[in-house]
């Protein structure tokens, strides 16, 4: 479906060089989009942007990503937002591969582990932040702070996993909405008047065929690559783990990087991939490249398949970096199939009240679930086992979060600042 006179190679070039510059996370990605294509180029027009981004918001996954694909798509098919797709993450990738393995092979070199020391109390920082952000911009009603409170203690009192949450809060957000219109409703800024109703979509809807057919594409490009892996290695292999895995999470992961870090900071810990102050630095990392957040569950897959080792006697740069591979295409193909599959009907998708109103819920109880990521990573981080608590992550963090919230400071300046810290603090105690 092409909607716009620019040629492919003029929009190749764009999306090519997007990647290397998408920083600052989804709002960043999303701001720079909009100016660059609506404001600056006017290859997508506003009504159409907004529509496309309210789709992303409904559906798991990266939305900054999923919109890129999505306004590929808009300007030149399926191949057009194949390529917004894959360049949109592909400096993240490589980036996050030499990364990864700096942490796995020289993380417990001293002066590294120092650096990583203060990136940790950095981290710490942001996820709370994060939960204040998140926040104030979604639990604009009494009724959504208990979503979040049930949530946080859901998740981590009682262990309830991350996709029965996700699903509780969008049945109740649906249950809830025809009569208590007045908790999910969207208001038009300046106004004080809800708006709950259905909208009729103007364009022709594709027939189902459609749907079956994209699906079964995407179907045959995931059994390309996983079915390979379970005739090689087996279904118990860390690898085939791996992308079962990612492959379900990307279904379940609405509420953005944070909130799935959350589930998986649940299962790979307990399954041993990766520990505790790893999955810091993975956040902590993540935040300093291009890219989607979520790129932190490559690094995640690359640690689990590191320390696994695959069977091979030690730890292997092969079978690491297969997979960090793998755990990013089992995360970003899901997007690619939204995308592809539901983009014609965007016009009814983002129209329908009661779906609204089922983000609504989810978003309120994600709030909680980061609560309780930050929680998690605080009391590893502040009180590690069998210590006295560590006062220089204390303050450090206690720091960063004031500068972050009210003197408003990069991310990357921050996360450079405490791991240049770090390193003075490790290199004089």
């Amino acid at each position: 479906m092409s909607d716009t006179s620019v040629s492919f190679r003029t929009a190749l070039r764009y999306w090519f060089s997007l990647g290397f510059i998408n920083f600052g996370g989804p709002a960043g990605q999303i701001a720079m989009m909009h100016k660059d294509l609506v404001d600056q180029r006017r290859w997508v027009d506003e009504r159409t942007f907004l529509q496309a981004l309210n789709f992303c918001m409904l559906l798991p996954g990266p939305e900054a990503h999923q919109l890129a694909v999505y306004l590929g798509w808009r300007m030149h098919g399926y191949a057009g937002g194949t390529v917004a797709g894959v360049f949109f993450v592909l400096p993240s990738v490589a980036i996050m591969l030499g990364l990864s393995w700096l942490a796995a092979a020289k993380g417990n070199v001293p002066a590294v582990a120092a650096i990583f020391h203060g990136i940790a109390a950095a981290v710490v920082a942001i996820v709370f932040e994060a939960v204040w952000r998140i926040g104030k911009k979604s639990l604009r009603h009494p009724a959504l702070y208990a979503f979040a409170g049930i949530a946080f203690v859901l998740g981590y009192f009682l262990g309830v996993p991350f996709p029965l949450i996700v699903l509780c809060a969008g049945l109740s957000g649906m249950v809830l909405s025809p009569s208590h219109p007045e908790i999910f409703c969207h208001r038009a800024s300046g106004s004080r008047e809800c708006s709950m109703a259905e909208q009729e979509a103007s364009a022709a809807l594709p027939s189902a065929w459609h749907l079956v057919r994209v699906t079964a594409v995407f179907a045959a490009i995931w059994a390309a690559v996983a079915l390979p892996v379970f005739a090689i290695f087996g279904f118990d292999d860390t690898l085939s783990r791996i992308i079962l895995f990612f492959t379900q999470a990307a279904f379940v992961t609405f509420g953005g990087a944070y909130a799935v870090l959350a589930y998986i900071a649940q299962y790979a810990v307990e399954l041993s991939w990766l520990s505790q102050a790893q999955m810091l630095l993975g956040l902590g990392l993540a935040e300093t490249t291009p890219g989607p957040l979520i790129m932190v569950t490559q690094f995640v897959g690359f640690m689990a398949a590191w320390n696994a080792t695959g069977g091979l006697g030690g730890p292997s740069l092969g079978y690491a970096v297969a997979g960090g591979l793998l755990t990013t295409f089992a995360t970003f193909l899901p997007s690619f199939l939204f995308i592809f599959a539901g983009a014609p009907f965007i016009m009814a998708i983002t129209a329908n009240p009661r779906l609204g109103a089922a983000l609504t819920g989810i978003t309120a109880a994600v709030v909680g679930v980061v609560l309780q990521l930050a929680v998690f990573f605080a009391r590893h981080t502040f009180f590690p086992a069998a210590s006295a608590p560590d006062w220089f992550a204390i303050v450090l963090a206690g720091v960063t979060l004031v500068a972050l919230v009210r003197f408003k400071v990069s991310m990357h300046v921050l996360i450079v600042g405490c791991g240049l810290l770090g390193f003075f603090w490790g290199f004089n105690s």
